[in-house]
């Protein structure tokens, strides 16, 4: 349940210590007695004049409900404020959905993790995929690199590619993040569902979930709705579609649907049960590399964590590196008192979740400027921390 309230008393207070970016949109309720009202904006607002942000939509998750705090506008050039209906691109946060739709798929009976690349995409038959699992794919442990390369536009010329490819080390030896890995998920599981990967996300995930305004493509109706991207250097930009953007980092979202889907996660919503199996199922954590257990697509923390080994979990080495992964021998199966994360970045927005399913607590951070992956965890980590106080 998204609440709102009038809060033009608290804007005049916060104006004397904060520079104030616009209003702060909520609806009816309360989140531990309204201090949420009160550290949110202490977090947000100088983290925004800190990075020169122009807009963020917040949303944190407390006491059974959630709530959504608006900072500043959609666009520069157009003055639109941030609104709960604001759509900001999600980045990499996508791949959990395409973890997703593949945990869906395997309940089916369409596939196992275990199987391999080949078996379910052909045209690799033969080559090094025959070595590299469904799993490798989901875990960031195929050894394939971060992005799709240069020059290859159509599926074919990627599948061409993908025959030649040669791996530097054997599949689950390291983790490595990859564009390329995950997308090819998104077109296995988009297949076991027969149909586009748009389709595939709307019909199984977006629609049952209630995230009635997320989208891998934005219709035209809710095109004013999308929030303009601005660079690291401040310079007006959007993500452009990509082979195997959505399944990647294409998806366009609001703070509320983030909300829900952490929700979901936390088995806090009463919604289909194949889909609630399928969401749970991505927890299972399969492989340790550095302070990160890796799961489908998400990454865990035993909960309490410190700030310390989160930025170590989120930093660059683990962003673009190599790491060694040991893998868990029984895996771990969904655990309640971790903390699960995933950071989103496009060219023009950024974008951080994390969760505490033993506590029900949760926060959702999206902005229309790209800024430190470092400046977003500690922003959510400040936020999860006064939850936890605030929460049983």
């Amino acid at each position: 349940m998204i609440i709102r309230e009038n809060n033009s008393i608290l804007k005049a207070l916060l104006a004397i210590a904060f520079f104030i970016y616009s209003s702060i949109g909520h609806a009816n309720g309360t989140i531990g007695d309204n201090s949420a009202s009160e550290f949110v904006p202490s977090v947000i607002e100088p983290l925004m004049q800190a990075w020169n942000i122009p807009g963020m939509s917040v949303a944190v998750i407390a006491d059974g409900e959630s709530r959504v705090f608006n900072f500043g506008v959609a666009s520069r050039e157009t003055k639109q404020p941030v609104s709960d209906d604001t759509l900001f691109e999600v980045g990499s946060i996508a791949r959990t959905f395409t973890a997703t739709l593949a945990a869906y798929a395997e309940l089916e009976g369409k596939l196992s993790l275990s199987d391999s690349v080949s078996d379910h995409l052909p045209a690799l038959k033969g080559g090094s995929f025959e070595n590299v699992t469904l799993l490798n794919l989901a875990t960031h442990t195929s050894g394939l690199a971060l992005h799709v390369p240069v020059g290859i536009a159509t599926i074919a010329e990627l599948a061409d590619y993908c025959r030649d490819w040669e791996p530097p080390y054997a599949a689950g030896m390291y983790r490595r993040r990859s564009d390329l890995g995950v997308g090819l998920l998104g077109i296995v599981a988009a297949k076991a569902a027969e149909s586009s990967y748009a389709a595939a996300a709307e019909k199984r995930l977006f629609r049952p979930l209630g995230m009635n305004r997320t989208y891998a493509d934005v219709p035209k109706r809710r095109w004013i709705d999308y929030a303009q991207g601005y660079t690291s250097s401040d310079l007006p930009t959007r993500m452009r579609a990509g082979l195997l953007a959505s399944p990647s980092d294409g998806v366009k979202s609001r703070a509320a649907d983030l909300a829900r889907f952490l929700q979901a996660n936390m088995e806090m919503l009463e919604i289909d049960e194949m889909v609630q199996r399928a969401i749970t199922n991505t927890h299972t954590s399969y492989f340790k590399a550095g302070d990160v257990t890796q799961g489908l697509v998400w990454e865990q923390y035993p909960y309490p964590v410190t700030l310390e080994r989160l930025l170590a979990g989120n930093s660059a080495s683990m962003m673009i590196g190599s790491v060694p992964a040991t893998r868990l021998k029984p895996p771990f199966p969904p655990r309640r008192t971790v903390l699960i994360n995933k950071v989103g970045s496009t060219e023009g927005f950024s974008a951080y979740v994390a969760y505490v399913p033993s506590k029900e607590i949760g926060v959702v951070l999206l902005a229309n400027k790209s800024f430190p992956i470092a400046e977003r965890v500690q922003a959510g980590y400040r936020i999860i921390e006064k939850l936890g106080q605030l929460s049983p």
